[in-house]
């Protein structure tokens, strides 16, 4: 029970010493996520469709 209770006094410590983003810098952070989410589905949806385009005018000849 000790080594848990050690182990959770050094989670607690280097918790205090992690340096949390601002609210500005989180915001800026998750407006690239989400960008480039978007763009990364957009992306590999319009490569799909090329390549099932790709596929059936192969299997019609």
């Amino acid at each position: 029970m000790g080594k848990i209770t050690g182990f959770l006094k050094d989670v607690v410590s280097e918790m205090r010493k992690v340096s949390w983003p601002k609210r500005k810098e989180l915001t800026r952070y998750t407006i690239v996520v989400i960008f480039t989410v978007i763009f990364m589905a957009v992306y590999f949806g319009v490569v799909d469709l090329g390549i099932s385009q790709v596929m059936e005018w192969y299997v019609a000849l």
